[in-house]
């Protein structure tokens, strides 16, 4: 019956959308509405970002961006075409370069050390510029370059990362680590030469180099245990257990170090949500022992939400008066494009939106800076002249005329959804192409399907949002934010004349809050 309901409410709502458009003054009164919101912004905010915020779609492309506004519309009963996602509200949008040095189509490791640290960088390698080689564990020590989270952390503001991926995965190492291999995870994925050598797996870097990051969220726990530890969330699976060879624990070196500091560790969403932030300073959640399982699979009792995670960690990090930085990966999109697994990926992408709306609840646009943008994109696409509404996960509306079979409007460039049944291309008319793992078709077999190499969008809003624009280097993204925030190499601007009246109207907003936090105690 509830089906029926929601049915029935879900076609009144596109009949009557249906009726609006054919009225030319409803699509007047929309375009006049956005010039008015547009001349708004010929007042630019020019005040220094207290806070940064950094939400990363990990094969975020454009084409996927696309069609998750479209299933957030269609999940909320609309044809979906003409929603907006959260990041479609921000006022400027730019274009991002994301070549590695070494790469024509990138991979997450260069392309998080150039948005996090200023740099572009070799694929395959985090936190070191581009004279360190893949692997080679002697290219390391010279070459590293720090980030945008350190920088903060530098200045005094708290800092934070929350990941659906390993949080010793490609892009959240970028934020802490120097490492010529992305998937040196811990000691036990190290070829003994790098060992000897004297190089550091990636987690054990998470605790050592910055050692005071004040949130942590994500997977990734076998790493930080000693090898055949068994998990506490799956003692009986040895697939989960511990990884490390140096028998070190690494959760209990933390929550050692952090037991008279309001530091808490968590490995499940019950003890998670039963925290109170104002009592915590120091949080690691590690909530799988690889990554976080898909959104449409996770276990709402037993396991966070990304959404979820967001609000427990800004109201950690901005008890800080001098504000915060905080890194946010939807990860799990581009796992998801990986196995040809489209409604995986763009379900995750919609989440990584909520995710977006909460923060833009508990945070302004007048000390904030946000930006919402991808690493790179995917061989992932939509098409076939769909009708307006289409499902997004449906068939195109004509057979092909060529083999006379009909296809869904996604398609991969290349990928494992390549079928070929008795010397032809699947016929998908007995196949269920709505399921969670359908495997969409691709052009060319693959085992895994690759990156896309095109420009990915650069979201924008809050204190200096503006200079995002045009088409820039990917590794432009920090140096905005730094310079936003008066932090790292960008700090000359905040002191003379031309940043006099942003620092001024901080120190009012400061003491405004110690007078009025002053009179609430009396």
């Amino acid at each position: 019956k509830k089906t029926t309901k929601h049915i029935v409410n879900c076609c009144h709502l596109i009949i009557n959308q249906s009726k609006q458009e054919k009225d030319p003054k409803f699509w007047t009164a929309w375009a006049q509405r956005t010039l008015k919101n547009a001349l708004t912004l010929q007042t630019l905010n020019t005040n220094i970002a207290k806070n940064l915020i950094l939400f990363l779609g990990d094969g975020m492309g454009v084409p996927t961006v696309t069609a998750a506004r479209i299933l957030k519309g269609q999940l909320s009963g609309q044809s979906g075409e003409e929603t907006l996602l959260e990041m479609d509200k921000f006022p400027f949008v730019s274009l991002a370069k994301t070549y590695n040095t070494n790469a024509q189509v990138p991979d997450s490791a260069g392309t998080a050390t150039a948005y996090l640290c200023g740099v572009k960088a070799n694929e395959g390698t985090v936190g070191v510029n581009a004279a360190a080689v893949r692997s080679q564990c002697n290219t390391t020590k010279g070459n590293e370059v720090t980030s945008i989270l350190r920088w903060a952390k530098d200045a005094g503001k708290s800092v934070g990362i929350v990941t659906t991926t390993r949080v010793n995965h490609a892009t959240p190492s970028a934020a802490y680590a120097h490492c010529v291999d992305r998937d040196w995870y811990s000691d036990n994925e190290m070829p003994a030469d790098a060992l000897e050598t004297g190089c550091k797996d990636i987690a054990r870097q998470l605790f050592e180099n910055i050692p005071d990051i004040n949130v942590i969220m994500g997977g990734g726990r076998r790493y930080m245990f000693p090898r055949n530890t068994p998990d506490a969330e799956y003692p009986d699976m040895a697939k989960h257990n511990g990884t490390r060879k140096d028998g070190r624990n690494l959760v209990k070196e933390w929550t050692d170090r952090m037991s008279n500091k309001k530091g808490h560790y968590v490995w499940n969403k019950q003890q998670l949500l039963s925290l109170n932030p104002s009592n915590v300073d120091y949080l690691l959640g590690l909530f799988e022992p690889m990554d976080l399982t898909y959104d449409l699979e996770r276990n709402d009792e037993t396991d966070p939400s990304l959404t979820e995670m967001v609000d427990v960690a800004i109201k950690i990090l901005r008890k800080n008066p001098n504000g915060f930085y905080l890194l946010v990966e939807g990860g799990r999109i581009d796992h998801g494009h990986h196995e040809g697994k489209a409604k995986q990926a763009l379900y995750e992408a919609v989440e990584m939106d909520r995710a977006i709306g909460r923060a833009d609840l508990m945070t302004s646009i007048h000390d904030t800076l946000t930006i919402v943008t991808a690493d790179h994109s995917h061989m992932f696409n939509f098409g076939g002249y769909t009708a307006r509404g289409n499902t997004i996960f449906g068939l195109a509306p004509m057979l092909s005329d060529v083999d006379q079979k009909p296809y869904t409007s996604i398609i991969y460039g290349n990928g494992p959804g390549y079928k070929i049944v008795n010397g032809v291309r699947q016929n998908i008319t007995g196949v269920n192409y709505l399921d969670n793992n359908y495997q969409a078709q691709a052009a060319v077999p693959l085992v895994s399907e690759t990156h896309g190499g095109e420009d990915v969008a650069v979201f924008a809003k809050g204190p200096l949002a503006h200079l995002l624009h045009g088409v820039h280097e990917q590794n432009y993204i920090p140096h905005v934010m730094a310079y936003a925030a008066c932090i790292g190499q960008n700090r000359e601007h905040c002191t003379t004349n031309g940043g006099a009246g942003a620092v001024y109207s901080m120190l009012y907003v400061v003491l405004f809050h110690l007078l009025y936090c002053g009179f609430c105690g009396m």
